[in-house]
């Protein structure tokens, strides 16, 4: 985040996640996990919650520091240049936890969240289904009801932490005749009998999270762990878009901020013709286009953090944080693209990281709902305030200050 931005709690806040991503993470972690060697590094979790750094949401009360989503997008940008698999391991102590949090017993946050926090036990979102990504509310796992026990049989893919993960957040139909959003419900489960990490994936990037398909073939679980009301998944999972994207908005945001960092350090050793390429302005035009694209992802990101803590109606903040995620995961993209047209050859080699950091970025557009998705969700609430402002305060209508806007003849519209 922006230094001007930020409180002296923030930057202090920076200096103790910077400490961590600097001393406690070794880079034959970073390789071993590209190399798919670790399917799974659990004591990454462990060193940050030594530190005190996961869930800095969440109350005191469960092992968090009761911080704001201002404060938390600073930490999520120093643990974003660690790539995407750390970053999203890091993230979904905060994903999960949110719908604890929120929609949890007493006896779930005691059981999950706070050993989440402290890093006794790892959490896993089971979303994706193999029939299903954009369309949620087309899940065809489903949960009966057997007295104190639902019973769970389906599938769901594309689960960071199918093979690794303590439990999961799973989405399951729980009301196959009723109308889809009042037909899904949610669940904390816990990895044992008729839980199965059917299938991991091969990657592009973004490995070492374990990332696979999870097969639930009559698997009981207590009823007590059904998150809210039964049949009314949908509040969670439009309360989870908050966590999920901006979460992805300021990992990318760390991760291009790496890239560039390399690039342009190699941009002041490395000669052509004579000069340091910083000097030519093929070169430095890039740097400058990045260094923007930077400040104006973490501008809209602090923005949509704003918003959600000052409590913004829901639909506004739901269009900040999608325009966040939208902004931060593309322009990220494009930094990392400039990284390496900067460094040329050698930038599409292993001597530098920049090639991983192409391979991790390409999926932070996909995930947490495609940025497609949040184009849909933006203009839908957009023109959803346009109406909204026809009814209440307006600001000047500047379609009459036309010279000619009286001209009602000429303003067809059929």
């Amino acid at each position: 985040m922006l230094d001007c931005l930020m409180t002296p709690e923030e930057k202090r806040l920076r200096e103790e996640v910077r400490a961590f991503v600097r001393d406690d993470v070794d880079k034959k972690l970073l390789r071993e996990m590209d190399a798919d060697l670790v399917r799974y590094p659990r004591e990454f979790l462990e060193k940050a919650a030594a530190r005190g750094l996961l869930g800095l949401r969440f109350p005191a009360a469960y092992g968090g520091r009761g911080l704001p989503w201002a404060s938390e997008i600073v930490a999520l940008e120093e643990v974003g240049v660690l790539g995407t698999a750390l970053a999203c391991l890091y993230a979904l102590v905060s994903i999960v936890g949110e719908a604890i949090d929120k929609f949890g017993s007493e006896k779930l946050k005691q059981k999950y969240l706070r050993p989440a926090i402290e890093g006794r036990l790892t959490t896993a979102e089971a979303l994706t289904e193999p029939r299903g990504g954009s369309d949620f509310f087309g899940a065809t796992t489903t949960a009966r009801r057997e007295g104190d026990y639902y019973v769970l049989n389906g599938q769901k893919r594309f689960v960071v932490g199918s093979e690794g993960a303590d439990c999961f957040l799973v989405y399951a139909r729980t009301n196959p005749d009723g109308p889809p959003h009042k037909s899904i419900s949610a669940f904390i489960v816990d990895r044992g009998p008729g839980v199965k990490a059917d299938y991991i994936y091969g990657l592009m990037g973004t490995r070492g999270g374990g990332t696979g398909r999870l097969v639930f073939q009559d698997c009981r679980v207590p009823a007590e762990n059904l998150l809210g009301e039964e049949n009314n998944g949908s509040a969670i999972f439009y309360q989870m878009m908050i966590p999920e994207r901006m979460t992805s908005a300021a990992g990318a945001i760390g991760g291009a901020r790496a890239a560039l960092e390399v690039a342009a350090r190699y941009s002041t050793r490395r000669k052509a013709f004579g000069l340091e390429i910083k000097n030519f302005q093929a070169v430095s035009f890039k740097v400058a286009d990045c260094v923007t694209k930077l400040d104006a992802a973490r501008g809209i990101t602090y923005i949509a953090a704003r918003s959600v803590d000052t409590g913004d109606p829901p639909a506004l903040s739901r269009r900040l944080v999608s325009e966040a995620k939208k902004a931060a995961t593309e322009y990220a993209w494009d930094v990392v693209n400039h990284a390496m047209q900067i460094m040329g050859g050698i930038g599409y080699t292993n001597v530098y990281p920049i090639e991983k950091m192409l391979r991790d970025t390409r999926l932070i557009m996909i995930w947490t709902g495609t940025n497609e998705i949040m184009d849909l969700i933006i203009q839908h609430e957009y023109f959803k305030e346009m109406a909204g402002e026809r009814q209440g305060s307006r600001s000047r209508d500047v379609e009459w200050d036309a010279a000619e806007a009286d001209r009602l003849d000429e303003k067809i519209y059929e």
